[in-house]
């Protein structure tokens, strides 16, 4: 199982955001979009992950004035990335070991999609359930 298979059944559509777009524009478009995190994009490349936390954390830093701050300063970067060919089980242990939700996926430096926690585990439920339903009708036809 790749991340080109979660692609193929998810699309391959990226809300990208820039870095220059202030932390109140940018939360508000993942509020507006209820998405928890969009990467940031500069000349079509990946610069950085903006997320949630990233808001809490800009506000905490300025106060007030946090939410006036650029994207560029209160995004996580660098971005960690996978490419459509790397194993979902290998992808799921990188956002264990690293503590994200987001991953961007990049082709050869480009961004060709973006999985959350949330797609990967759901890919490998519906993958584990047609095993399941496979070997029932395995044995029920023996």
């Amino acid at each position: 199982m790749t991340i080109a298979a979660i692609l193929a059944g998810k699309g391959h559509e990226v809300i990208g955001l820039d870095p220059d777009q202030s932390v109140q524009s940018a939360a508000a478009m993942l509020a507006d979009r209820r998405i928890g995190a969009a990467p940031v994009l500069e000349g079509g490349r990946v610069i950085g992950i903006f997320s949630e936390r990233d808001v809490i954390h800009a506000i905490k830093a300025g106060a007030a004035n946090g939410l006036d701050t650029p994207v560029r300063a209160a995004m996580t970067a660098p971005a960690i990335t996978v490419a459509p060919a790397d194993s979902v089980l290998g992808a799921l242990s990188l956002m264990t070991r690293r503590r994200i939700r987001h991953l961007p996926v990049c082709d050869d430096g480009a961004l060709v999609g973006f999985v959350s926690i949330g797609d990967l585990v759901k890919y490998r439920i519906d993958r584990i359930e047609a095993d399941a339903a496979a070997m029932r009708d395995y044995i029920q036809s023996a």
